[in-house]
């Protein structure tokens, strides 16, 4: 009797063994990224990975990382062109490749999300992604539009001759370095994990990122204000590496894009729900908004990006500018 236990129990444990094999994945996918679990970067990057079990029948998984679990966004651009990684939300650290990846967050170059989503479903936009294919090796598949960057402070900056000598950190992206030079403030190029701790420490005295980074990178419990830059207006891709889309066969590709295309549908509107109600929020939580003069910042914008762009650049940014 034992001896028949045994080899049913056996027999049970090869077939489920089995059944497992028939639906687990042929390729996981794993997809990183800076934000938490509450921004919608995360919601929209779970969504990506709901659509795309459903449309590959399982075939295909994608695993999720917020919080650079994975690796710092410019490790993981590394770790897409070497095949060591397979995803990554990116969008203007790609000008450290692709030059015109730039144009994606130019200071005070787009002013209206009407006049963002206009540029990126555009010419400019097809010209932006051609060009990090080919240089970055890296495929957009989808867009996030972010609210509008401000800069936090523990002063309140009202005009633009407030931030001179200002200690703060932004992205190692080299057109955000143009700017805040441009306008006479000193900025580090950091990485977005070591910023909480730099505010805390006073390595750094202010930083800036659109509200919903400032919420959920918990910046209110180190810095007082939010002064109403809003500097920057910008897009940010949804990308896969092309060596990690080449392993994909015709459908696999075609589903993923599928889902990627629903994916920026869902986060899109995530994103507008959490731009009506975050300045509310951050207010709860003790920070105080300045309104800043904007026209100031936008001037110094242009001289500072024009004076230091690559020649073939200027047209691009001129045509933004609307000259």
């Amino acid at each position: 009797m034992k001896g028949k236990f045994t080899r049913l129990f056996a027999l049970g444990a090869i077939a489920f063994a089995c059944s497992t094999a028939l639906y687990a994945a042929d390729i996981t996918l794993k997809l990183g990224h800076l934000a938490n679990e509450d921004n919608s970067w995360h919601k929209g990057s779970l969504k990506f990975a709901e659509e795309v079990k459903a449309l590959t029948n399982g075939k295909v998984e994608v695993k999720v990382f917020p919080n650079d679990s994975l690796g710092k966004e410019m490790d993981l651009i590394n770790g897409l062109q070497l095949g060591t990684a397979d995803m990554v939300i990116t969008g203007e650290s790609l000008q450290n490749w692709a030059p015109k990846a730039a144009l994606l967050a130019l200071p005070y170059g787009f002013k209206s999300l009407a006049e963002m989503d206009k540029a990126v479903n555009g010419p400019l936009g097809d010209e932006i992604k051609k060009e990090i294919i080919e240089k970055a090796k890296v495929i957009p598949i989808a867009y996030f539009a972010r609210g509008p960057r401000n800069l936090t402070s523990n002063k309140p900056i009202k005009t633009v001759d407030d931030v001179k000598g200002l200690k703060m950190r932004v992205p190692n992206v080299p057109v955000f370095m143009q700017f805040w030079r441009g306008v006479n403030a000193q900025p580090t190029p950091m990485a977005f994990g070591e910023v909480f701790t730099s505010l805390q420490t006073g390595v750094i005295e202010a930083q800036e990122n659109p509200l919903a980074l400032i919420k959920s990178a918990s910046f209110f419990e180190v810095q007082k204000y939010v002064n109403r830059t809003e500097h920057v207006r910008s897009w940010i891709y949804l990308t896969i590496g092309e060596r990690a889309f080449n392993k994909l066969n015709a459908e696999q590709k075609a589903a993923v894009q599928e889902a990627a295309k629903r994916a920026q549908t869902y986060e899109r509107q995530l994103m507008l729900a959490d731009e009506q109600k975050l300045e509310s929020e951050l207010k709860a939580k003790g920070m105080t908004f300045i309104e800043t003069d904007q026209s100031g910042f936008a001037k110094k914008a242009k001289e500072a990006v024009l004076a230091s762009a690559k020649e073939e650049l200027k047209p691009l940014i001129l045509k933004i500018y609307g000259n």
